[in-house]
């Protein structure tokens, strides 16, 4: 018999069911998120992932990456923002249409979270039109909000 360790991903963990609202597109976002997380996942280090596309398709992932010290951890919506801009050619706007970000619970399932205050920040700073998806606290459904709506009254950088 062997035993995980604890801080490696439990197994059988419970995948997000797709919201009918959510394209095929998204729904992609949504499992590579999951996929990603469950591969690389380590308590207190790589807890949250990231799928991003960007207005030409692509996919860009990112994981969280905790730091000794907090200033120094790292967002997955961070590192797929980034990983996305630097797929980009130097003159091309980064142009993001959707968000989905995931993190395991500690009861064994993934859920779809909302960015933290910087990343909703970065996001709009970026593509303030991109679909996030969030888990209402309300309802506990999972649905799509503008990436500026996260933020009301935002104040609006001239780049």
């Amino acid at each position: 018999m062997s035993v995980v360790p604890s801080d490696t991903a439990p197994t059988g963990i419970t995948r997000v069911t797709v919201p009918a609202s959510m394209s095929e597109d998204d729904a992609e976002l949504l499992t590579l998120a999951q996929e990603l997380l469950a591969r690389v996942w380590r308590d207190g280090r790589h807890e949250v992932a990231s799928a991003v596309r960007t207005a030409d398709g692509a996919v860009h992932t990112g994981v969280h990456l905790e730091g000794s010290c907090r200033r120094s951890s790292i967002c997955a919506e961070g590192v797929a923002l980034g990983a996305a801009r630097g797929a980009y050619p130097g003159g091309q706007p980064l142009d993001v249409t959707s968000v989905v970000s995931v993190q395991i619970k500690p009861a064994g399932r993934f859920r779809v979270i909302a960015p933290c205050g910087v990343c909703r920040e970065l996001i709009s700073d970026y593509s303030p039109d991109a679909t996030v998806w969030i888990t209402t606290v309300e309802k506990n459904e999972v649905v799509p909000v503008r990436a500026l709506d996260l933020l009301p009254d935002k104040s609006r950088r001239a780049w």
